[in-house]
């Protein structure tokens, strides 16, 4: 009988459902967190840090141990660490004399499930027996800005009829998603990521590639340019546009996501008539404009358009970078997924990290920080230049 791989295609979209959970539903609570633990900005930010850098350190060890143990096991452990950490989020904080730790414990959890997702799904879409799969890749990461809208839609809805301070039981609510799956997993077919008569790129060749490394700083600028904004939008609407909570998470990081989602929508539908490369260029041209709003306009309405143009923005950068290195290093393998993954995640840390940390230095100005995060689109501009032979 053969196997059907729409089952497979289907739990790798909730896959990155579950991944926009972990990444999404904490920064709604900064606020929150804040004062309900007595913890400083920095340590806010802290957060953010190591939920990306265990991610990184994840995904820089899994190259090593997903080949060997298989596929399926490490999409089944993946859910399992994202549905504890959640659960941990609720019960540690009050278990521990510093709050702090039992968060940050927690996080790190998660973490470690949302850097396995993120090495794993990408790769299991790609061995799939699949037409364009270009566009399933643009398809499949717009299924993590529909996961944030949920997250974000769904939580502050929540909040609004049960109240924030029962925000554990949204908490463990959530937490059934990545068990579901975990348990979907077990079942669906999982092709081969590159077949037995076919030997993939050794470590050594892949890093002595290079395209390898153009990409690998691509993608560093990727998830940096989409997370320093989307990390730090429920915050900066709340608190540097001066409007209540409900409204900020509505009009910050749900609009975020909407765009894009929507621009990796648009690209999963008329990909072919496209090309890439210039659509790129164009995004990370859009991407510092809408920085630029952000940080220096000085009315709110403007700043939240802002929000919705960076979104727009950076939708197709991440599943753009990893399209383009499939086709340019074509053996590249699992290795060459988890390095990807690794840059990523590294970008995601590190655009978060540089807002908070600019933003403390100017009293906790959020407008400042994401001011100084421009850098990353402009990098992402001279990487995508035509100089760069990126195929597209």
């Amino acid at each position: 009988m053969k196997p059907n791989y729409n089952r497979t295609i289907h739990a790798c979209f909730i896959g990155y459902i579950v991944q926009a959970i972990v990444n999404n539903f904490v920064p709604l609570l900064f606020i929150t967190l804040q004062t309900s633990y007595s913890i400083s900005l920095r340590q806010i930010t802290l957060l953010v840090t190591f939920n990306f850098g265990l991610q990184l350190l994840v995904d820089l060890l899994s190259a090593g141990f997903i080949d060997k143990i298989g596929y399926r096991v490490s999409a089944v452990a993946a859910h399992v660490l994202s549905a504890a950490g959640l659960i941990l989020l609720t019960v540690l904080p009050e278990m521990l004399s510093d709050p702090f730790t039992g968060l940050l414990i927690a996080v790190m959890v998660y973490a470690a499930g949302g850097g396995l997702l993120e090495v794993l799904i990408s790769p299991i879409v790609v061995a799939c027996p699949t037409d364009n799969k270009e566009k399933a890749m643009s398809i499949l990461h717009s299924f993590y800005c529909w996961g944030q809208v949920g997250v974000v839609l769904l939580s502050t809805l929540f909040f609004r009829l049960a109240g924030i301070e029962h925000w554990k039981i949204l908490a463990l609510l959530w937490a059934l998603i990545p068990v579901f799956n975990g348990i979907l997993f077990l079942k669906v077919p999982i092709a081969p990521l590159i077949s037995e008569e076919n030997e993939g790129l050794k470590l050594k060749e892949l890093i002595g590639n290079k395209m390898f490394w153009l990409f690998m700083l691509l993608m560093v600028c990727a998830g940096a340019s989409e997370q320093a904004v989307s990390q730090w939008a429920s915050a900066f609407a709340e608190r540097g546009l001066g409007i209540s909570k409900t409204m900020g998470d509505l009009a910050g990081p749900m609009m975020f996501a909407v765009m894009m989602g929507t621009s990796r929508l648009f690209y999963g539908k008329y990909g072919e008539k496209i090309n890439l490369k210039r659509f790129m260029l164009f995004s990370s041209i859009l991407c510092i404009v809408s920085y630029l709003v952000i940080s220096l306009s000085p009315f709110p309405v403007l700043g939240l358009i802002g929000c919705g143009l960076c979104g727009l923005s950076v939708g197709i950068l991440w599943p753009g970078t990893f399209s383009m290195a499939a086709l340019s290093i074509r053996r590249g393998g699992t290795a060459m997924f988890a390095f990807l993954a690794l840059a990523g995640d590294l970008g995601c840390s590190a655009g978060p990290t540089l807002v908070g940390s600019v933003s403390s230095n100017f009293d906790n100005n959020l407008k400042a920080g994401i001011l100084a995060a421009i850098i990353f689109p402009i990098f992402l501009i001279v990487g995508l230049l035509p100089k760069n032979r990126v195929t597209s």
